[in-house]
């Protein structure tokens, strides 16, 4: 198992199916909170649900294997991160995140996708790692900027919300050289 240590209270654990309980317990009590940026909330209706999604995540082939991590702050756990969508033969991939809401604000969720980007780069042998953002989730966008990230742009109708509700993407990219 991947543990990637960010400072001494903050750790990337590489999930497992022990995490599922967290992953639901999380989403189950703050519905409405992750809900707004995060569409896989609603149909996250039972443990089965998380515990399916990591079942899918620790059982994939190591040659479609996509790198998702648990955050843990000081023993607690605070969200998920990791790499999803990666394209191996053109050495790109996306990270994507969320974080509990009574994590928010210090610095943790941008600490873990610097390690993330770190990993990506000298381990993964990435080239370019891009993570997607709704244009109006502030503090979902703080982090690429934080992090020298660039906007390429807007992709249009990015993310499938709801039935007949699609929410745009901001596009941020980073490349290996721009470190």
């Amino acid at each position: 198992m991947k543990i990637i240590r960010v400072n001494k209270d903050l750790i990337l654990k590489e999930l497992e199916l022990s995490d599922a309980e967290h992953i639901f317990k999380t989403i189950d009590s703050q519905r409405g909170y992750l809900g707004e940026w995060l569409p896989f909330v609603e149909f996250t209706k039972s443990i089965k649900d998380s515990l399916d999604y990591v079942n899918s995540v620790v059982t994939m082939p190591e040659e479609c294997k996509e790198w998702q991590f648990a955050v843990f702050c000081g023993g607690d756990f605070a969200g998920l991160a990791g790499f999803k969508g990666t394209d191996r033969l053109n050495r790109k991939s996306e990270i994507g995140y969320w974080l509990r809401e009574e994590f928010q604000g210090r610095g943790i969720m941008t600490e873990s996708v610097r390690a993330l980007i770190n990993f990506g780069f000298s381990e993964l042998g990435l080239n370019r790692i891009q993570i997607k953002c709704a244009p109006d989730n502030i503090k979902s966008n703080k982090i690429p900027q934080k992090l020298g990230f660039h906007l390429e742009g807007i992709e249009r109708d990015s993310e499938f919300v709801r039935e007949g509700v699609f929410r745009d993407a901001n596009v941020w990219s980073l490349l290996k050289k721009e470190l």
